[in-house]
């Protein structure tokens, strides 16, 4: 245990946990501290001025990143007939109707993503507990409800990030891996940012963005400079 806490003790060394980072600082800093045998995922965390408890102050999207995110994404589908085979064709892990929905009660979620045709919800509706609380419920407003399941699949094969705020009105997601160069990891967390942004409810009000900070996976967060998160 004291090994963990000296390398934790060593990875916040150099940061300074008030000071605001312009962009390229942050990255060059949390990817100096991503020292673990594994190759860590590269996590931002938005903290808004809303209060998700109000439906007009609900944040929730999806954003395709330019450089993906780096992780293997497993995907299911729930579709049938044609739409099943187009599934398939683009790459889905798991393709079913009824029997999918029998596995999924069981027990056996092997996937990262849900994707479902229209037709289907009735029967996927019934998962809503089992599949809500674990955000993967699919959904028309974040295009896992969708006809063209094959560009659904693509996309959350390619890097496409859901995003939903929490209780505490914070949104967090995974915007690449420590391996990635620095630019791509800079064009991720500003393509990001930009859709959080860009998802501004319409009962927010006041300063929307507060803080905005990144970190790897077993490393300390470094606050980011809002003025340099703007899109080019």
């Amino acid at each position: 245990m004291a090994k963990i806490a000296k390398r934790i003790q060593k990875t916040r060394e150099g940061v300074d946990p008030v000071r605001l980072y312009d962009i390229s600082e942050a990255i060059a800093l949390v990817k100096e501290r991503a020292t673990a045998k594994f190759d860590e995922t590269v996590e931002v965390a938005m903290n808004l001025g809303v209060d998700p408890r109000h439906a007009d102050q609900m944040v929730r999207g999806v954003v395709n990143l330019p450089n993906g995110t780096g992780r293997d994404v497993r995907v299911a589908v729930f579709a049938r007939g044609a739409k099943a085979d187009e599934a398939k064709a683009a790459g889905a892990d798991i393709v079913g109707a009824e029997d999918l929905l029998e596995i999924v009660q069981g027990g056996k979620i092997d996937f990262d993503r849900c994707i479902a045709t229209p037709d289907m919800m009735p029967l996927v509706g019934r998962l809503g507990k089992v599949l809500g609380p674990r955000g993967m419920m699919p959904n028309p407003k974040v295009g896992t409800v969708t006809m063209d399941v094959a560009g659904a699949v693509k996309a959350s094969k390619g890097g496409a990030v859901e995003f939903r705020v929490e209780k505490a009105g914070i949104v967090h997601a995974g915007v690449g891996k420590a391996s990635f160069d620095a630019k791509a990891l800079e064009e991720n967390i500003k393509a990001f940012a930009d859709a959080v942004i860009k998802a501004k409810p319409t009962g927010a009000k006041g300063n929307y963005v507060k803080r905005v900070a990144i970190s790897s996976t077993m490393g300390p967060g470094v606050k980011i400079d809002l003025a340099t998160l703007t899109v080019a």
